[in-house]
């Protein structure tokens, strides 16, 4: 460890500077020794492969499958079960850097700490803006979609639902969404009583939404028709290209587990366990999914249908029941996934604030409960406000972004790792490297590229704001910077 400390650290103190904020790194060894201390407290460690695992679908398992199987038919037809699998593999190039990262730098702040150890102080800080705008605002644009599947349950169920006035933000037709804070709220309050807590509760919300598209499939599986797989490319190859495209952000969230790994019991083994487990129960379940879905229902008549699976059911069936039953899957989806996203932006923010890049409040640990209790409001907040009077539109659209640079830099930090510490012990080795990583680098630049220049321009000038802040603020308090 020792060894390790001096090769990393530079041989003179970082002169002060933007120079110096490009170079000045944060050594392994002193990344992993801060494991799980905070201001006044330290994070416990209480999570299982298990917990791990159910924390990671359920960040990714949420209300895409329920929406963008919809959007991805009309695109590659009944070749959306081949989408799915691409998709699945492109994700896959990431998520084996992030097993290999996560079991030697087992830390809250995911691929922000992998970079800081590897890129250097500037880019970790760039990535750890991007996974502000990819937890925090997706998962308020998530909180805005509970809302709308609750009205959907509430008129199946009722016949009735929550008015615009106060279920739409200014903008969209509404003055506040009030469903959006609701949920936002369960969470925060989840999230307080503490990460075993939370923990067990998300478990509940991953086996109700597992079961609900197990049934699903049950339920359209009696209805599959053979000739509805035929002709199975009718768009061809370039079609079932463009539907893994599309399909690609249903996977984003198996990272979740990585920004666990100060209050895992066992990082070292289970969060690379947690991570390739998550991402191929979740592929498998798409798969059956749209299977199911084209097979009971002919491609044509998806017609970029947003409820997909319950437009399914109830053309087969006709039977409202079923879009009851799928709304309150949906509902416990979505709930899940702003529960453990939630999550994952108070830890990375929580690592953050240790090194100094943002206030220090954020890494201060209630010693009752174990969990940092004035970051987890002051994000639940932040996340609520935007929800409920937000239309975000463009910005929740740079996520993708946001998330794709992230993936990006964990595949490159793998890379330098690699050739600057090939002696640091490892408990996941990336398979086939250089060439692996090399890949996910390749398929993240690819995705990156094909969204449109409204979204580029959105997210550029999100990153032009966390420039300012990073040279305004936190260049100047770095912990690093000080010594």
């Amino acid at each position: 460890m020792n060894q390790e400390t001096t090769r990393d650290r530079p041989a003179e103190a970082p002169r002060p500077g933007v120079r110096a904020a490009l170079l000045r790194r944060k050594p392994v060894a002193d990344l992993v020794a801060e494991g799980g201390h905070g201001q006044g407290g330290d994070l416990r460690r209480s999570l299982g492969l298990s917990q791990l695992t159910m924390l990671s679908i359920g960040a990714t398992l949420g209300s895409g499958i329920f929406v963008v199987l919809g959007e991805a038919v009309p695109v590659a037809g009944p070749a959306v079960v081949v989408s799915f699998v691409l998709a699945g593999i492109t994700a896959l190039f990431s998520a084996l850097s992030y097993a290999e990262l996560a079991g030697m730098i087992p830390l809250s702040g995911s691929s922000y700490s992998y970079a800081y150890a590897t890129l250097g102080e500037l880019v970790a800080w760039v990535c750890g803006w991007c996974l502000v705008l990819e937890y925090g605002v997706s998962v308020a644009s998530v909180a805005v979609g509970w809302g709308q599947y609750l009205n959907e349950l509430l008129q199946v169920v009722f016949g009735f639902a929550i008015p615009d006035a106060l279920s739409q933000p200014p903008g969209e037709g509404g003055l506040v969404n009030v469903p959006a804070i609701a949920v936002v709220l369960l969470a925060m309050f989840l999230l307080l009583a503490g990460a075993k807590e939370s923990a067990r509760a998300n478990a509940v919300m991953v086996v109700i939404k597992v079961a609900t598209l197990v049934l699903f499939c049950a339920v359209a599986f009696t209805a599959v028709r053979a000739g509805n797989f035929s002709p199975f490319l009718p768009l061809g190859l370039a079609g079932m290209s463009a539907g893994g495209a599309k399909l690609f952000f249903s996977y984003i969230g198996f990272d979740a587990a990585s920004t666990a790994g100060e209050e895992a019991r066992d990082p070292q083994r289970d969060l690379p366990r947690a991570i390739l487990l998550s991402l191929g129960i979740v592929t498998v379940l798409y798969c059956l999914v749209a299977v199911a879905a084209v097979g009971a229902l002919p491609w044509q008549q998806f017609d970029g249908e947003q409820a997909a699976l319950s437009h399914v059911l109830t053309t087969v069936l006709d039977n409202k029941l079923w879009s009851a039953l799928l709304a309150v899957g949906a509902i416990v989806a979505i709930s899940s996934v702003v529960l453990t996203v939630l999550y994952g932006q108070t830890r990375i923010l929580f690592a953050m604030s240790r090194d100094g890049l943002v206030p220090k409040a954020l890494s201060k640990v209630d010693p009752r409960t174990g969990t940092p209790r004035i970051n987890t409001v002051v994000v639940s907040a932040f996340v609520g406000v935007l929800a409920a009077f937000v239309p975000l539109g463009k910005l929740a659209d740079a996520t993708s972004i946001g998330t794709l640079f992230a993936f990006g830099l964990v595949n490159i930090a793998v890379l330098l790792l690699r050739r600057t510490r090939p002696d640091l012990p490892r408990t996941f080795r990336v398979p086939f490297a250089p060439v692996t990583p090399l890949l996910g680098v390749v398929c993240c630049g690819y995705m990156m590229f094909s969204l449109d220049v409204a979204t580029w321009i959105v997210f550029g000038v999100w990153m032009l704001a966390g420039l300012g802040i990073y040279f305004g603020y936190s260049m100047r308090r770095s912990r690093l910077a000080r010594t």
